[in-house]
């Protein structure tokens, strides 16, 4: 079994980046980010994408994400720079206290290629390239439509996504970040259609796909709808639920890989190496039917909810658990 070290990728912006755009964009919704920001602006973010990744090559990741520092809207970035999304209210991202611009769908969702710019320019930095996503039910579930109609909405963000994916550079993985899986799950017949979207989305690349939910474990029919997707690898979030995620995998199985959030995105709190290790351990312990391809090892949420400093420390974990020559689980 092979341990692979990744993140799902949103990194905090590092102080000096903060300031440095707070002078340049300043504090309001039309100095946001809409795709269309000039060279200062680039340059700066520029240089922090350079940043975030030195930080997870001098960590010893395995797989490096871009960081994604200009998601100004969280997993709703990819449609709030379309030119035929409109932003409008300021809307609770889920349950906790960041928020974000609802995207709102007044026309075709041509491809963009915004996501595919930040990569292309990351692919630059590194060879182990991870790609990150919303997942297609996720971002179809924070956006509101105004243009598809009812039942057509989730297709249209699924070859939405396909689209701005089969532009991005070779990458080794791609992340689709499905917490309203968990958070919003869908009913009965939409269970199979957002399996089906997530389906679409996959297709579209050559790499590894890993289906990453988080805030709890997903419905057991969800769960199995899930697993009808062809994808490499589902992710759980064992920091919010233990029992019901193995309960999900010893009841139903899993894919031939699989992804553990072991490390909390929102807590400061860092765990040591030792500490994922053993967690590692402890569930394949109780897995013992399951002989994994790859174990990706990862923050259970996105890090931009933490400190500079304390991002750094869960990657160095992170990188220690990489640096082990065994690891048995």
């Amino acid at each position: 079994m092979s341990i692979v070290t990744t993140t799902p990728g949103l990194y905090p912006l590092p102080d000096w980046g903060k300031d440095a755009l707070s002078g340049l964009k300043g504090h309001q919704k039309g100095d946001l980010i809409g795709g269309d920001e000039d060279e200062e602006i680039t340059a700066v973010y520029d240089e922090i994408r350079e940043e975030l990744i030195a930080d997870q090559r001098e960590a010893g990741l395995d797989l490096v994400v871009e960081g994604q520092a200009r998601w100004d809207d969280m997993l709703a970035h990819p449609l709030a720079v379309h030119e035929n999304v409109e932003t409008r209210g300021i809307v609770r991202y889920y349950d906790n206290n960041n928020f974000y611009r609802d995207p709102v769908v007044t026309g075709e969702l041509t491809e963009s290629g915004d996501v595919a710019r930040e990569l292309r320019s990351a692919s630059e930095l590194t060879d182990s390239l991870q790609a990150v996503l919303p997942g297609p039910y996720s971002l179809a579930d924070l956006a509101t439509d105004e243009h598809y109609g009812e039942g057509e909405f989730l297709d249209a963000i699924a070859d939405f996504l396909a689209g701005e994916l089969a532009a991005f550079p070779s990458h080794e993985t791609l992340f689709l970040l499905e917490p309203s899986l968990v958070e919003n799950p869908p009913e009965d017949g939409e269970d199979e259609r957002a399996s089906e979207a997530i389906d679409r989305v996959a297709a579209a690349t050559d790499a590894d796909v890993i289906v990453h939910t988080y805030w709890g474990a997903l419905e057991e029919k969800v769960h199995a709808h899930l697993l009808d997707a062809d994808i490499d690898a589902v992710g759980y979030d064992f920091v919010s639920d233990v029992d019901d995620n193995l309960y999900n995998i010893q009841e139903y199985g899993t894919k031939d890989s699989i992804a553990l959030g072991l490390l909390d995105g929102q807590n400061t709190l860092v765990e040591s190496p030792e500490t994922i290790a053993e967690r590692i351990d402890w569930i394949g312990e109780r897995l013992p039917a399951e002989e994994f391809e790859t174990t990706y090892v990862t923050t259970n949420t996105e890090l931009f909810y933490l400190p500079e400093n304390k991002y750094k420390e869960k990657l160095a974990a992170l990188g220690e658990v990489a640096a082990r020559e065994e690891v048995t689980a």
